[in-house]
């Protein structure tokens, strides 16, 4: 049987019409019945690289004993013109997450997928130290099991302080290898939580971090990542006459 947490994290692939951009990753987060799919929100619209995608695609299994069944669902980004999916601010300006909720009859009848909920956000954000280990669940590069359409996992650690909001902005370092294609992917913590899924959903991994002083001729990259803070998913999904 596959591990529930490879089941909580697809492929996402962006279009723009029929011709093929990008892809990243993405994982499911499900609040009061509704079904969203969590991604970066530059994966889905970044203004400065000209990234103006207009649906993208996501893979869907359909059978946990057969791997190898799955469907394509495809979700278009604009209704009437308008973006279909949320992002947020805080104090610290824009949040490089967002939010797409799924229309739970576009889902094959037998569609197998596991989801973080409220229940997985870490409350108390003091319990976590540095260095503790963390994972990163993704795609990197488009690398994944072509086989059975599952992502893999990078070992990373918590690189600043949890819990303070780093250069004053709504995310924290993690140590850890990425690359390209592991935009939106979720950083978990092995722990208690509900049962099923027994993972703490800590964040959602955006990019390398790089120093523009950097000499890449004497300099290694710095390894370090920005991973958003996971209670921004409260805001995104909470009833739009809410928020």
């Amino acid at each position: 049987m596959v591990e529930p947490i490879l089941l909580t994290t697809t492929r996402v692939s962006t279009f723009l019409g029929a011709h093929l951009l990008t892809a990243a990753s993405g994982f499911f987060f499900e609040r009061d019945a509704r079904l969203f799919l969590v991604t970066s929100r530059h994966v889905l619209f970044d203004q400065p690289s000209a990234h103006l995608p207009d649906r993208i695609e996501i893979p869907i299994h359909l059978d946990v004993h057969d791997l190898t069944r799955f469907a394509t669902l495809s979700l278009d980004l604009y209704r009437d013109g308008l973006a279909i999916w949320r992002q947020g601010k805080d104090q610290g300006g824009e949040v490089d997450v967002a939010a797409i909720e799924i229309d739970r009859t576009l889902l094959p009848a037998s569609a197998q997928l596991r989801c973080f909920g409220p229940d997985h956000l870490q409350r108390s954000l003091e319990e976590l130290e540095v260095g503790t280990r963390l994972q990163i669940v993704g795609f990197p590069l488009g690398f994944y099991d072509t086989v059975h359409q599952l992502p893999v996992v990078r070992q990373a650690a918590i690189a600043s302080s949890f819990g303070i909001r780093f250069q004053g902005e709504g995310c924290f370092l993690t140590d850890a290898r990425t690359h390209r294609g592991m935009s939106g992917a979720p950083v978990v913590l092995r722990a208690d939580g509900p049962p099923g899924l027994p993972w703490k959903l800590l964040g959602v991994h955006s990019s390398m971090l790089d120093m523009r002083t950097r000499d890449p001729r004497i300099d290694d990259a710095l390894g370090l990542n920005v991973a958003w803070y996971a209670d921004m998913l409260m805001v995104l999904t909470a009833e739009p006459e809410s928020r």
